[in-house]
């Protein structure tokens, strides 16, 4: 990342090349009481770099409509169709420019290759897709169309996560030796997705899931973390995946070790049944000369403990923290940011790589892309084989995981 001289912390031309106008953005999914569309779509206007104009938003033309209505959208632009929003939309001298995948995992690819086709960027939920096919496939078509795809870890958009990941880039704490990630909910410790609760049904559903539950879920996001942070590739896991309850037919929990490229070490907790936790994720790392801890239920803050030292918390806003940090921060210290906020932050992002797509411009951004997605998926690949073979350390990058499935050398184009 380029630092940005002279950044305010609060100036939010400071923190991303200004914007010349909103970007015309659909959605597809978050009708009729969807969770993360609507997400996306506060996430979109936060800094006010979109427009909402256009949405499939329910496959049924009844909800699609309702929800087209409350959203604001015009008739016409509110469709029960995505392939026919695709068509529409790329046909309109005003068409979308970005479209946002919020459905369930198993349309990921459909939908993302769809408005890909049709030159549209894309900014997509994880999991990239539900099979490792699928992800090579939406790889390559993005690598072909040069259109830029972003997909949402939005836990790596936090300041303070920017502000560990640059003071590990900087060599802070030394050389790295330890790297622990968790992310703990426990919405699931009741069968509710047996008693037809939508949500947790198509979570814990092999057809629309994909074959990971917890791992593919919430999982993805502690390894996004936890690679993101520590600018380290994981070489190896050793995996066990379980399903404490009774009838799930997929995972709700997942223990992992991880083996990180230069010697460092380390683990991965993801569990959806730990009673008394919404949504603890935490990360700690730790190197030869300091550690850091950061835990979203305090996201503002940072600990930063040298070797030898007392341990110093540093706050979101502190005039002292890096660019990387400042540049994600919209308040004042005392005036706490969060989780949308966050969210935001890699719509702000996306937003600056859509507008200087075929410019030459280079943007100093660092959300996720479909190379991510891609390795999000070998990592769910990964991890499912190694606990059927009973925790087999197994290399979950790409390139190895696409090995192991039988796919071409050529087919692994992503790097590790």
């Amino acid at each position: 990342m380029t630092a940005i001289e002279g950044t305010s912390a609060y100036s939010q031309a400071a923190r991303l090349p200004a914007a010349t106008r909103r970007l015309r953005l659909g959605v597809v999914g978050g009708g009729g009481g969807g969770f993360i569309g609507p997400v996306h779509a506060l996430a979109a206007r936060i800094d006010n770099r979109y427009e909402v104009v256009a949405g499939a938003l329910s496959s049924q033309p009844e909800v699609a409509q309702a929800a087209g209505a409350a959203w604001f959208l015009a008739p016409d632009r509110t469709y029960a169709d995505w392939r026919e929003m695709a068509r529409a939309e790329a046909a309109r001298p005003d068409g979308i420019e970005a479209v946002a995948v919020t459905t369930p995992n198993h349309t990921h690819h459909d939908i993302a290759r769809a408005f890909l086709e049709a030159g549209i960027h894309v900014i997509c939920d994880k999991p990239l897709t539900t099979t490792l096919a699928d992800a090579v496939a939406l790889t390559g078509l993005v690598r072909a169309s040069g259109l830029t795809f972003v997909v949402t870890h939005a836990f790596a958009a936090y300041p303070m996560v920017r502000q560990a990941r640059a003071m590990v880039a900087t060599g802070m704490i030394g050389e790295v030796r330890l790297i622990h990630v968790e992310f703990i909910a426990d919405w699931l410790t009741d069968p509710i997705d047996l008693a037809g609760d939508r949500h947790a049904a198509w979570r814990t559903d092999p057809a629309r899931s994909g074959p990971g539950g917890c791992v593919a879920d919430i999982g993805t996001h502690a390894y996004h973390l936890a690679r993101f942070v520590s600018g380290r590739e994981v070489e190896a896991l050793s995996a066990q995946l379980t399903t404490f309850v009774p009838g799930r037919r997929l995972d709700d929990h997942a223990d992992m070790l991880l083996r990180f490229a230069g010697g460092a070490r380390g683990s991965l907790l993801a569990t959806q049944v730990a009673p008394g936790n919404p949504a603890g994720i935490r990360l700690r790392i730790y190197g030869s000369k300091a550690g850091l801890e950061w835990d979203q239920d305090d996201c503002n803050h940072l600990r930063y403990a040298v070797f030898g030292e007392a341990a110093r918390t540093l706050a979101r806003g502190e005039a002292a923290l890096l660019p990387e940090a400042q540049r994600m921060t919209r308040v004042p210290r005392g005036h706490p940011e969060g989780y949308l906020e966050a969210f935001g932050n890699v719509y702000a992002e996306a937003a600056a790589l859509i507008e200087a797509h075929g410019t030459g411009r280079d943007v100093a951004v660092a959300c996720p892309g479909v190379e991510d997605g891609l390795a999000g998926v070998a990592f769910v690949d990964t991890a499912i084989m190694s606990s059927r073979e009973d925790g087999r350390w197994l290399d979950p990058r790409p390139a190895a995981a696409l090995a192991r499935a039988g796919f071409p050398p050529a087919a692994a184009g992503a790097p590790g």
